[in-house]
């Protein structure tokens, strides 16, 4: 038995049950780049033409089967205005893969996802920056190609320096590769929250606080 093993099923039982359970994933970009669009269009199938901007922050969840395992996805959907990020910000740590959208018909909007990106290392404070698991999504691709500002080599190129980030082009009115981009965010969070559990269990001082916290220690 491995030592992780050892120290999960000595101090803490139900810790392989609850790992596994519900990832955690956050959007964030600019306003009115489909946010709330996307993610409706992934868990609902559904989307609509009127925009109403979110305040604060709103999520919705769904279950997924990833190599024959069940997983329970929480996407969080923050706001994107300036006057509400503060609101948002509290939503930032726990999240286990973060997907920067902007529109493609906005160039402004793919200018900001770096500060996006930037924002949410800060906030969240990742074990690992380097290695946090970040996907970028251009959205509204349905308005053809004429209305196109942000070329797709600018953009596969800021992901190629951004340590290769996963790079979709889809759009949530129609749907157009929606659900192959979450099932690569759904890998991503699922690797992370494995990868940082890896690492808490391998914590020399673990079964110390455990210990402190009146848990076994034997």
């Amino acid at each position: 038995m491995r030592r992780q093993d050892k120290v999960c099923n000595t101090y803490w039982p139900e810790l392989p049950e609850l790992v596994g359970k519900t990832r955690q994933i956050i959007i964030l970009g600019d306003s009115g780049v489909g946010k709330t669009s996307l993610m409706n269009r992934y868990v609902n199938k559904d989307f609509s033409a009127s925009y109403k901007a979110t305040i604060g922050a709103d999520f919705l969840t769904k279950e997924v089967i990833l190599d024959d395992r069940s997983v329970t996805l929480t996407i969080w959907d923050t706001a994107g205005q300036e006057r509400f990020q503060s609101l948002g910000v509290a939503f930032y740590r726990g999240a286990d893969c973060c997907v920067l959208v902007y529109d493609v018909n906005n160039a402004k909007s793919f200018e900001n996802i770096n500060s996006w990106r930037e924002e949410f290392l800060i906030q969240a404070s990742p074990r690992d920056p380097s290695s946090f698991p970040f996907v970028c999504v251009a959205n509204k691709t349905d308005l053809g190609e004429n209305k196109r500002q942000v070329n797709r080599t600018l953009a596969k190129n800021y992901c190629d320096q951004q340590g290769q980030l996963p790079y979709f082009e889809c759009s949530a009115k129609n749907g157009n590769d929606v659900e192959k981009a979450f099932e690569v965010i759904a890998r991503h969070a699922l690797a992370q929250q494995e990868s940082e559990m890896g690492d808490i269990l391998e914590d020399p001082f673990l079964p110390a606080i455990i210990e402190d916290r009146g848990g076994c220690a034997c």
